[in-house]
């Protein structure tokens, strides 16, 4: 499961200082988190599907 958890995101957490970043990384780290955003949205779509379809079993 450990393969499955992403990095951290670049030059530190979210809401970190950025003041001194270069263009280039803060368009990395807007690349990155953008990703992570694609990666949770996918996850959040399993498991609302994989909720639908227990929901359905149970009202059987």
């Amino acid at each position: 499961m450990d393969e499955e958890r992403p990095a951290p995101p670049p030059d530190g957490p979210l809401g970190a200082d950025v003041s001194r970043l270069s263009v280039d990384e803060i368009r990395a780290r807007i690349a990155a988190l953008k990703a992570e955003i694609v990666r949770l949205e996918g996850a959040l779509a399993q498991k609302e599907t994989s909720r639908a379809a227990a929901e359905a079993a149970f009202k059987l």
